[in-house]
């Protein structure tokens, strides 16, 4: 946010202010007292397992400007230290504040969502958009009710562009958010199995993310994947242009796809009608499926009018952050960790990139749980082992919800497999195991915590 009195933001997200605040602005929300920062609005809001209004005092100690609460007793018991805004709801006068500040921005705004990719399709984008606008992107996985609310109230009237994920879990979730974020352009990455136990089916996951599609206005564009599956059904519901990105198919699609030592290089086809344009990019990140994200990054950039040239230009020079096939090397040894989250969807892209990376040694996958499959855990986890069998020599499975992962494997014709019980007996496997030369995936969804194992290898 800009500077913004504390009196016009009572009145934005419709919380009365206990007391006199004049002189009092703020240009930064803080959810959380242990990231807060001096001069911060800290919002109170509560969840199944907390209540932030009974961090209030310490949101204090820490600097905050003013708090808005909406716990009566605590706020009157602290009107005389700062501010106090007290509300019905604490979140709801969190996505009020967001929509009256978002309708204060003139924005370029793209809405990015899909099972699997977001988060480097996001970055990918950011990267291509930076190089002619000013842009503002979400931070860290700030994509849901709450998230999106924080990435709009950070941006503030000299940015020009934005890219916002919008994420869900649960139906109903997209629309309200692309409501919010009023997007110009949409990136669907892809329909898949994420969050499936709560959706049930795919169909149901497409129209859920298709909500993202029909919030685009008809002066906008909508950016989908020409291969998945879903795709003609959610371009049925556009009233936006459509643009199709793929390896084989669409608008925009990529050949000469060859890995380099730290990522992809590739030719970029920009098919217009009957005319035809390209460029060679490159990527600092390995797999096909990265290359599908930045085809969609630079779909996105020609809808905002960044030159093609421009556009692969900026995705040379893009990284993404940590866990997303980063590469690492241990004794010799090349490790591609892929831990920052999983789904059956995107451990089959792991795996392919496992195989298709050049290496002089064996292909190793190291693989831990997947969480919110639900009834689909039997079929998502034999997927994901089927696919290991296709693509690695050797799988270390972590964890007992992973050793369907090896059954599956084994089922499959995979010979050598190591089942464990945890990262650290991962880590004595590989040290026994791996050796120079071999290439090793290592990838589970957040609650395995499978970034553990890098720190219990013998140095």
């Amino acid at each position: 946010m800009d500077e913004t009195p504390l009196a016009e933001i009572a009145s934005m997200c419709g919380a009365k202010l206990l007391r006199e605040a004049l002189g009092v602005t703020v240009s930064h929300i803080s959810k959380d007292t242990r990231t807060l920062r001096p001069g911060d609005l800290y919002i109170g809001l509560r969840g199944d397992h907390f209540d932030g209004n009974a961090f209030a005092v310490q949101a204090i100690e820490k600097g905050a400007a003013a708090v808005l609460l909406d716990s009566p007793a605590e706020a009157e018991r602290l009107s005389g230290s700062v501010p106090v805004l007290l509300a019905e709801n604490s979140l709801t006068a969190l996505t009020k504040l967001a929509a009256a500040w978002r309708a204060k921005l003139n924005l370029k705004v793209l809405g990015i969502t899909g099972s699997s990719g977001k988060t480097s399709t996001k970055e990918f984008a950011a990267a291509v958009l930076g190089s002619k606008f000013k842009v503002v992107k979400t931070q860290g996985n700030l994509n849901n009710h709450i998230g999106l609310p924080l990435s709009i109230l950070a941006a503030n009237s000299s940015n020009t562009a934005a890219v916002w994920e919008i994420g869900m879990n649960h139906p109903g979730e997209i629309a309200p958010l692309a409501a919010l974020a009023q997007p110009n352009c949409a990136i669907i990455t892809n329909i898949g199995t994420a969050h499936i136990e709560y959706m049930k089916n795919r169909d149901a996951i497409a129209l859920e993310k298709g909500m993202l599609a029909e919030a685009v206005p008809a002066e906008g564009s909508v950016i989908l994947p020409a291969e998945d599956d879903k795709t003609e059904s959610i371009a049925a519901r556009c009233r936006a242009k459509v643009v199709l990105t793929g390896i084989n198919n669409g608008n925009l699609t990529a050949t000469e796809i060859m890995p380099t030592q730290i990522g992809m290089s590739f030719r970029v086809i920009v098919h217009a009608g009957e005319q035809t344009t390209s460029a060679q990019a490159s990527i600092a990140v390995q797999g096909l499926h990265m290359v599908q994200n930045a085809l969609m990054a630079i779909a996105a950039g020609l809808e905002f009018g960044v030159p093609l040239e421009a556009a692969v230009k900026a995705l040379a020079h893009t990284e993404l952050a940590s866990g997303r096939l980063e590469r690492r090397i241990h004794k010799g040894v090349v490790f591609l960790d892929d831990t920052y989250n999983a789904n059956p969807d995107s451990m089959e892209a792991a795996l392919s990139t496992l195989r298709f990376m050049p290496s002089t040694g064996r292909r190793i996958a190291v693989l831990g749980k997947m969480g919110e499959l639900g009834e689909y855990a039997t079929e998502g986890y034999s997927r994901t082992g089927c696919a290991a069998a296709k693509y690695a020599d050797v799988l270390v499975t972590v964890g007992s919800e992973a050793c369907q992962i090896s059954e599956a494997a084994r089922g499959a014709g995979l010979s050598r497999i190591h089942e464990v019980e945890d990262t650290s007996a991962a880590a004595r496997i590989l040290d026994q195991l791996a050796r120079s030369g071999d290439l090793v995936l290592v990838k589970g969804s957040r609650s395995a915590r499978m970034e553990t194992l890098f720190q219990k290898l013998q140095s």
